[in-house]
């Protein structure tokens, strides 16, 4: 009997989108739930933003001199629907509660006791959607009531302590990294239990805070400590345990480079483009265990030869050899790169990138048709009127 030809696996969920048929329900405002809520609307799912009267605080965090819509509310928010509801209000929350009982998915970041205050937690709205799926992030965790801000975690996560040069002062990343690890943990953990869905039936509650998300991003520094007992310390952009790997350089021409030379037949190579054949044989380089220990005598005298060069000649060079190095660069260069041009997200009203779906970039799988972040409450009375058509008001 001959095989009947089946539609390629990707060119099905090109057309499909994975998660089209999935409503979502987003109570989470600023950073991490919304990016998962961003994911979700990517992936094809109707995600239903719910926003008090101010509206997302991240819509009033404007750069100097930008109006309207902020740049950090448009980071996240592509691809939803607002719906504007003061949930201390019966009525208002009378909306709320209809639109949890129609969801798959519902997306919080309530403080601990906060929604169930409200009826609004995973044990009230299962009761009357017991497929629903219920993903909460918190700060400290579901007993802890400590708000979670993203600068203090990475302040008490050990990241800032280690975010700097020796002698200076710690430092936060510019970016709010552990809302953005938080959102990847949850992102992960929700599609496991749509997965856990499928085979069961049924809903399930998952959540993860900032602090689990931070000290879990510390891999194996933390790991120095469990297994070694060593207490890692600031190496600026260093390496602890390869060398030389994050070191920067500075060029001729004034620019930097970063070099991450991570095994022992790349740094024999770059000794040859550098042209410091004696490096390479000295006993003191010659094994990556031997460049840690003696990291401050080897760093300057590589200094000494890159200076020799300007960047992009050195680069070029480097590249030849296939000595892992990198440029430091803007923000400015970095979207002008042919490999992110895939991510920008253009409209006339809002500028932003499709961050959530850069992994399925080459499975096939392409993101939903995005529209510009939503206007505050821009969808409320079109939902409220199917609602009421669907006599669920």
């Amino acid at each position: 009997m001959p095989k009947i030809p089946l539609q390629p696996f990707a060119v099905y969920f090109a057309a499909m989108k994975p998660l089209s048929h999935i409503r979502v329900l987003e109570l989470a405002a600023v950073l991490a739930g919304p990016s998962v809520g961003c994911f979700l609307a990517e992936m094809g799912a109707d995600v239903i933003k719910v926003e008090p009267p101010a509206g997302d605080v991240t819509r009033q965090w404007l750069l100097p001199g930008e109006q309207g819509t902020s740049a950090y509310f448009s980071a996240i928010n592509w691809g939803k629907r607002s719906v504007c509801l003061d949930l201390t209000q019966p009525e208002d929350l009378k909306v709320a509660l209809a639109l949890a009982g129609q969801a798959d998915i519902v997306i919080a970041n309530y403080k601990p006791g906060s929604a169930a205050r409200l009826g609004m937690d995973y044990a009230s709205l299962s009761r009357q959607n017991p497929r629903l799926i219920y993903g909460s992030i918190t700060g400290y965790g579901e007993h802890n009531p400590r708000a979670g801000f993203d600068a203090i975690v990475q302040a008490e996560s050990g990241l800032m302590y280690l975010t700097r040069e020796p002698g200076q002062e710690p430092l936060k990343t510019p970016v709010a990294i552990m809302d953005l690890l938080a959102a990847h943990q949850l992102k992960e953990a929700v599609l496991l239990a749509l997965y856990h869905r499928e085979r069961t039936g049924q809903g399930v509650q998952v959540a993860t805070s900032l602090i689990e998300a931070g000290v879990t991003a510390l891999a194996n520094l933390m790991s120095a400590w469990l297994w070694r007992g060593q207490d890692p310390e600031p190496l600026g952009a260093d390496h602890p345990s390869i060398a030389p790997y994050g070191t920067l350089f500075r060029a001729a021409d004034g620019h930097h480079l970063l070099l991450a030379v991570g095994t022992d037949a790349q740094f024999v190579r770059l000794c040859e483009v550098l042209q410091l054949p004696a490096l390479a044989a000295d006993t003191r380089f010659v094994t990556n265990a031997a460049r840690v220990r003696h990291r401050d005598v080897l760093k300057p005298l590589l200094q000494e030869a890159v200076a020799r060069y300007e960047r992009d000649t050195l680069m070029d060079l480097l590249a030849a050899q296939k000595i892992p190095a990198g440029r430091i660069l803007r923000v400015s260069q970095a979207a002008a790169l042919p490999e992110v041009q895939h991510l920008l997200l253009t409209h006339p009203a809002a500028q932003g990138l499709g961050l959530r779906t850069a992994a399925f970039n080459s499975s096939g799988w392409q993101p939903a048709e995005m529209t510009p972040p939503p206007a505050l409450g821009q969808h409320t009375e079109e939902i409220r009127v199917q609602l009421h058509t669907q006599g669920l008001l």
